[in-house]
């Protein structure tokens, strides 16, 4: 049966050793045995298993010399120990090296396939942990936040100048930019990756229960709290966490949030025994908070607190020239999520997001290319097939000007061919699903040429 969980037994005695496997080899798990310490190690150093159950006196060996070494090349393998019934103090020791388990004998066989179980489940709780863990650093690492404009590379050297600090940093930018975004990419690529991001919207919480997310609180210390709870920075304790609209947080509440950033410590609401934290903060808004200053609105001590590193993202109509690769982007991506066939932008659809101003920026980008996607047939995407407030951004047949004008002031014509090219093979790699050779057909060139190509526009 494929997929078996794998089990190694390691066990000297041969009578029990061939009991144990023909009746776990019955519960549909895959059984190796081993009749000594160095059986088990030649088969450790070649196979991998779910889970070892391990015998802790063997004749060449102890079960705790396996356990450590299990520990330490393969962490996500369950050890469970056997013991004979006066060796209480050994199984302790053997748990405090890290055994999942460990069962006296004489073996009680349902017992043991019960802490078997629970041996593989953890092990695929960790497994999925781990993907998890991966997808996310995947999802957040530097080159998903799209953009070749100056800006943009002078956001990411700041970025990679700060991830490995623990010094606050306050986000700024209009709402859609991908603060939050920025705030993940830093948290997924610094020392403090392996531990909590929280993120906490201050503006979508109500005055009076913020105090209460933010810090969390004990039994009884108001109506309605029935038991002790940890709050936000709590639960971000080695971690991260991200104060977003940083803004709208009340006054009383950021004298609280001084303290902590001043002193790594809270109180619960309703307690007075303090907590001592370890937690980087990232805050963001989309007001001026120099103005909410002068205005009485925001501490200015917290203020200077906050403003440790700013980072500022700039509106995507400050770089249109990321607009249409940002746009191929998100178009990949939703035909992709979509399951749709890929599909590609003409490039009047193109001059119109480059001439649109884009309110709600990359947010808003992503939502119309999503719907557009959702609503059009076929591969193209026209002007006629975005939504309208597009329709008067270029003429409606879709004809685009032979060549780019020339005038009296000239025209860099090196940059402006380069420039078609580059979006002609973008177009193509999406066509193609990024498959290079099947690029080369479409644009009817050698797969040597379009590599070749690829390579001097830094694609």
């Amino acid at each position: 049966m494929p997929n078996r969980p794998r089990i190694l037994l390691i066990d000297d005695e041969e009578s029990s050793r061939e009991a144990l496997t023909i009746l776990l080899d019955k519960t549909e798990l895959e059984v190796s045995s081993a009749a000594s310490g160095k059986q088990a190690f030649d088969l450790l150093a070649k196979e991998s298993f779910d889970v070892v159950i391990a015998d802790l006196m063997l004749p060449d060996s102890s079960g705790i010399d396996i356990l450590k070494w299990v520990r330490e090349k393969s962490p996500r393998t369950s050890v469970i120990m056997i013991t004979g019934m006066g060796s209480a103090e050994t199984a302790v020791e053997a748990m405090k090296e890290g055994a999942f388990d460990y069962i006296t004998k004489p073996l009680n066989f349902n017992e043991l396939q019960i802490v078997v179980n629970k041996a593989i489940e953890k092990g695929k709780l960790i497994a999925e942990n781990l993907y998890l863990r991966q997808q996310l650093r995947g999802k957040y690492k530097f080159d998903n936040i799209i953009g070749n404009s100056p800006a943009m590379q002078q956001l990411f050297t700041r970025m990679e100048k700060i991830v490995n600090t623990d010094s606050t940093v306050l986000v700024l930018g209009e709402s859609g930019t991908g603060k939050e975004l920025v705030a993940r990419a830093i948290h997924f690529n610094s020392s403090r990756k392996e531990n909590a991001f929280v993120a906490i919207n201050c503006g979508a919480i109500p005055a009076d229960l913020l105090e209460s997310e933010l810090f969390g609180h004990v039994k009884g210390a108001f109506t309605g709290a029935v038991a002790d709870k940890p709050g936000k920075f709590e639960l971000a304790n080695h971690g991260t966490i991200f104060l977003d609209e940083i803004a709208n947080m009340p006054l009383h509440l950021q004298m609280k949030l001084l303290r902590v950033l001043q002193e790594q410590e809270l109180e619960r609401v309703g307690s007075g025994r303090t907590v001592k934290l370890d937690v980087r903060v990232i805050s963001a808004t989309n007001a001026a908070l120099e103005s909410d200053v002068k205005k009485g609105l925001f501490r200015e001590d917290l203020y200077y607190r906050l403003n440790v590193i700013p980072i500022n993202l700039p509106a995507l109509r400050e770089r249109k020239e990321d607009i249409a690769l940002l746009a191929r982007h998100f178009l990949s991506k939703c035909c992709k999520s979509m399951g749709r066939e890929a599909m590609t932008l003409a490039p009047a659809a193109i001059a119109a997001f480059e001439s649109y101003e884009w309110p709600g920026n990359v947010r808003e980008m992503e939502n119309v290319i999503e719907r557009t996607v959702a609503l059009t047939d076929g591969e193209l995407i026209k002007v006629q097939d975005l939504p309208p407030v597009f329709a008067d951004s270029e003429d409606p047949l879709e004809e685009p000007p032979p060549h780019p004008a020339v005038t009296s002031a000239g025209l860099d014509m090196p940059a402006t061919i380069a420039k078609i090219e580059q979006g002609m093979i973008e177009d193509a790699l999406h066509l193609a699903g990024g498959v290079k050779a099947r690029a080369a057909s479409i644009l009817k060139i050698n797969r040597t040429t379009l590599v070749e190509k690829m390579k001097r526009f830094g694609m």
